[in-house]
């Protein structure tokens, strides 16, 4: 398997595998997004995680913009959406996945 390989299949997981977790939550507390915002503040551990998370989706937005500038690379910019939308363990590795393709 190659490192490309690997990175794709990060992503996957990194789509699927919390989603399955935050559907669940979802479903199970009435699809109530300010009980979900409630529970990212739950304690001092949940919101320093959630700090954590959203620091490093910032970071990696501002390394792809950084990049797309340089190398040209547009299709990076897919990332962007998918580190928000769906989180950091789905967007940095697509993002490698894209960023390491031939050109």
């Amino acid at each position: 398997m190659s490192l490309r390989h690997l990175w794709l299949a990060l992503a996957l997981w990194g789509a699927v595998h919390p989603m399955v977790h935050m559907l669940g939550w979802l479903s199970a507390n009435g699809w109530s997004l300010s009980g979900l915002f409630a529970a990212w503040q739950a304690n001092g551990a949940v919101a320093g995680l959630g700090w954590d998370l959203l620091i490093s989706a910032i970071t990696l937005t501002l390394w792809i913009l950084a990049e797309v500038t340089v190398r040209r690379n547009w299709a990076a910019l897919l990332a962007i959406p998918a580190t928000f939308l769906i989180g950091v363990g789905c967007g940095l590795p697509l993002y490698l996945w894209i960023r390491s393709r031939p050109v």
